[in-house]
């Protein structure tokens, strides 16, 4: 056990290897990742559908997409770790007239970010991916530059460049608690022993309230259920098709080489209080929610019919975390100095995570955040009140309006 660092990120999986490659870019290699798992992406990570979207509401969101992709790009090249990304495209498809004009207004953000994005027509929609049917359509948004990835691949490949760069990881070491001198961070306790350090960073997923707690904070990290399922393999699907998205149904899907890979955002979803379950516990284990699964099924027919046919392979499940106002919780805190946050992802965690990690580097390095970072602060939620019936009721709502028009 390393006895001491500049930096100490609790939380192996996507986020925390991300911010750990991404501090490394920025000069800041003098750093030990601490991870309670045997390995690194093994818990949220592992239960990723491993799609890249940069179509978002607004230019910020979608800069912070577009340089996730950059980063995914760059990753691939090595042909020793790469993400395995695959940037096939992705369909986005509206089946209401309201649909339609929120596209309009999504292409000019695009536009604006210089995302390229196109409204294109069924029969080229048909084109891209032959086995779907488009009649239902009403527009097609097409953007060439999305894509998908293997969420363990990814956490993989940013552990092998931060770790060419000097980043140490530590897994199955479980954080204990957090020391302070003269009112800032000053280590992190394990049961191996002290590690004194400058700056600790919270990427613990599911965790998250519980190490921030471990600092003194009291943060609405809430984590809600999510699940997705592939299919066995069937005809009309290859891993060159795009991804979709059919946000009036709520779903988006991907291929799985030739299994078809679909999920959707539940409108009355299921959350749990992290107070409820330990820090050296877990959230409560999912049973597989059949009638949700089959609703989404149901729904993605009209646009792939043998979706219904295809036995089920596997169902995915875990508990990605929200936050009440569908923001992330990131960078350093004006009350514990040295106490900086990657957490509250809202299903970015993996998609967004080279981002992310920009976003820590620009928090903790800059002198001027902009904006848009600076929005993002614990702050916004140490220096305010709030109750958790309250919070916990308007981040289950940010999973439920995942892709209501304007979201």
């Amino acid at each position: 056990m390393a006895e001491q660092a500049e930096i100490v990120i609790v939380g192996g999986g996507a986020v925390g290897c991300g911010v750990a490659y991404s501090l490394a870019q920025a000069g800041k290699c003098d750093i030990l990742l601490l991870e309670k798992e045997p390995s690194l992406a093994a818990v949220t990570t592992a239960q990723a559908a491993g799609l890249v979207g940069q179509v978002r509401s607004s230019v910020d969101r979608v800069r912070l997409a577009m340089w996730s992709v950059k980063t995914f790009s760059e990753l691939q090249q090595d042909e020793e770790a790469n993400p395995n990304w695959r940037q096939v495209g992705s369909l986005r498809i509206a089946e209401s007239d309201v649909r339609v004009e929120e596209f309009k207004r999504l292409k000019a953000t695009c536009d604006e970010a210089s995302l390229e994005v196109a409204l294109i027509d069924a029969a080229e929609a048909a084109r891209l991916w032959p086995g779907m049917t488009f009649g239902a359509a009403k527009a097609i948004l097409w953007c060439p530059s999305d894509g998908y990835l293997q969420p363990a691949d990814l956490a993989m490949a940013y552990y092998h460049h931060a770790r060419a760069m000097g980043v140490r990881f530590r897994t199955n070491t479980p954080v204990t608690g957090i020391d302070f001198e003269n009112g800032r961070v000053a280590g992190v306790r394990t049961a191996e022993g002290t590690i004194a350090c400058e700056t600790v960073i919270n990427a613990a997923g599911a965790h998250g309230w519980h190490i921030a707690r471990l600092a003194g904070l009291e943060l609405p990290i809430v984590p809600v259920r999510h699940e997705y399922f592939i299919t066995v393999p069937g005809d009309g699907i290859a891993p060159e098709h795009p991804c979709f998205r059919v946000p009036d149904s709520t779903l988006y899907g991907r291929p799985d080489i030739n299994a078809f890979l679909l999920g959707g955002w539940e409108p009355e979803a299921l959350s749990c209080d992290p107070r409820d379950y330990a820090l050296e516990g877990a959230p409560p284990p999912i049973e597989e929610d059949w009638p949700v699964l089959s609703n989404f099924a149901e729904l993605m027919a009209p646009f792939f019919p043998p979706v219904g046919k295809l036995g089920v392979r596997h169902v995915f499940s875990g508990w990605p975390t929200f936050t009440p106002d569908g923001r992330f919780i990131v960078g350093e805190s004006g009350a514990v100095p040295g106490f900086v946050c990657a957490v509250g992802c809202n299903a970015h965690g993996v998609s967004g995570s080279a981002g992310i990690g920009q976003h820590v580097v620009e928090a903790m390095l800059e002198a001027k955040p902009s904006d848009y970072v600076a929005s993002l602060s614990p702050d916004r939620f140490t220096e305010t009140s709030w109750d958790w019936a309250e919070a916990r009721r308007k981040a289950q709502a940010v999973y439920e309006t995942y892709y209501a028009v304007g979201h």
